[in-house]
């Protein structure tokens, strides 16, 4: 009976890991695609997007966090005023939100609204 118990327990134990592992790898929050930005850091990146007319791009598919930007898709250097934080990023424009993309892997990891 105790073998069963420890048996039962280390099942629920791994299970439970699991999961959350695949909770971050499909949310888009993995370690080093987590990143704060203020709010002072959004207004002034909803203030550039708007002051410098940037083009929404358009695509097939709707992109969210977690979702792979298309080969097709111009990544936009993060200007400096946004913050030295975000400097290794780069970033869309698209649906009227802004959002910021790890450029070696194209993903989204975080939306400006």
């Amino acid at each position: 009976m105790k073998k069963m118990l420890a048996i039962l327990i280390s099942a629920l134990v791994y299970g439970t890991a699991t999961y959350a592992q695949t909770t971050v790898v499909t949310s888009g929050s993995a370690p080093s695609a987590s990143v704060t930005i203020e709010p002072e850091s959004r207004t002034r990146i909803k203030t550039y997007v708007t002051e410098h007319h940037v083009a929404p791009v358009r695509t097939h598919e709707r992109i969210v966090v977690g979702a792979t930007v298309p080969e097709d898709v111009e990544l936009q250097a993060v200007p400096g005023d946004w913050g030295p934080h975000l400097d290794r990023y780069r970033y869309i424009y698209s649906d009227s939100h802004v959002m910021l993309v790890e450029p070696s892997s194209r993903k989204v990891i975080q939306v400006v609204e």
